[in-house]
């Protein structure tokens, strides 16, 4: 199988081990892979085109979630499919397709995977394939993203500095939802997620989605968004009933219209932060992306690597 090779130099797990630039297409080949790999100058849509000019059998990406959604974007449709390296942080895709996450595990388990459609979401035409989120975890998205790469404790302490005065001083959003071209809710909130497919309640797993291709949206309406919040949802979510949650309203649909008297509002997806003009119109691709994934789905999701990522 003719794989082309595409590395995010700036991913997290790359900046912390960059003998995985070696160790990768070593293990690629190992699995009985031909690599082919595309030079690392130019934007990653630039990268994109050179790969599929070489017309290969697959297109494997290594990146964080927001590297993973930029080639999704470009590969929606195709014929040719999508392996998943894991090299950012939560790599929540990864997860739920049930690869493993060391890079030269999930890089040998290739040899095995199997081609699966999942749905893409789509907000005013920019795509995610695990969540939409808005509010005050793009404040902690953004701050995270200003220190990534660098060392020592300065940096980490300015986050956490910024982080509990967003928590204390960031008003809540007034929108308007509207599912399915219904009747307009009217809300109050600080956090709002719009999920591609449904996260699971049961006990242990934490944001973890067992169908990605259901065709439907899955949305969280957060009230309040503390700390203490953060807390109280984790725990709920290891013991298996988070969708009880106080203050937590939910929902599921086909389409979300979240309306606002502001003109954009700032949104992340999959951890890439963008500013979308209002109102804001989410829907989904049923099955429109081509991946590789494990052949026999996750048991189980692992535990996220940090619960300070807020509403995931």
């Amino acid at each position: 199988m003719r794989a082309a090779l595409l590395l995010n130099p700036r991913a997290g797990t790359l900046l912390a081990r960059p003998e995985l630039l070696t160790l990768i297409p070593a293990a690629l080949r190992d699995a009985g892979l031909e690599v082919l790999e595309v030079e690392a100058g130019g934007d990653l849509d630039t990268r994109l085109e050179a790969a599929l000019a070489l017309q290969p059998d697959v297109v494997v990406v290594g990146g964080g979630d927001g590297t993973i959604r930029t080639a999704a974007a470009r590969l929606a449709g195709g014929p040719v499919p999508m392996a998943i390296l894991p090299l950012g942080t939560l790599n929540l895709l990864a997860r739920d397709l049930g690869l493993p996450l060391a890079p030269e595990e999930a890089a040998a388990a290739l040899a095995r995977a199997t081609p699966r459609r999942i749905d893409i979401g789509l907000v005013n035409g920019e795509v995610f394939l695990c969540q939409s989120v808005i509010g005050l975890p793009n404040r902690m998205g953004l701050h995270r993203e200003k220190v990534r790469g660098r060392g020592g404790l300065a940096p980490r302490w300015r986050v956490v500095v910024a982080l509990a005065r967003a928590l204390l001083h960031h008003p809540p959003l007034r929108l308007g939802l509207r599912t399915g071209g219904g009747e307009m809710r009217r809300v109050w909130s600080r956090a709002i997620s719009v999920v591609n497919n449904a996260y699971d309640e049961a006990p242990g797993h934490f944001f973890h989605r067992p169908r990605l291709d259901t065709g439907r949206l899955s949305w969280h309406v957060v009230r309040q968004f503390d700390l203490l919040w953060i807390a109280r949802i984790l725990t709920s979510m290891a013991l298996g009933r988070w969708r009880s949650q106080p203050g937590l309203i939910s929902g599921e649909a086909e389409t979300l219209d979240i309306l606002s008297r502001r003109s954009h509002l700032r949104v992340m997806n999959d951890g890439e932060a963008m500013l979308l003009r209002t109102p804001l119109r989410y829907s989904i691709r049923p099955r429109a992306l081509l991946v590789l994934a494990s052949p026999q789905p996750a048991m189980a999701a692992p535990p996220l690597p940090m619960a300070a990522e807020g509403l995931a």
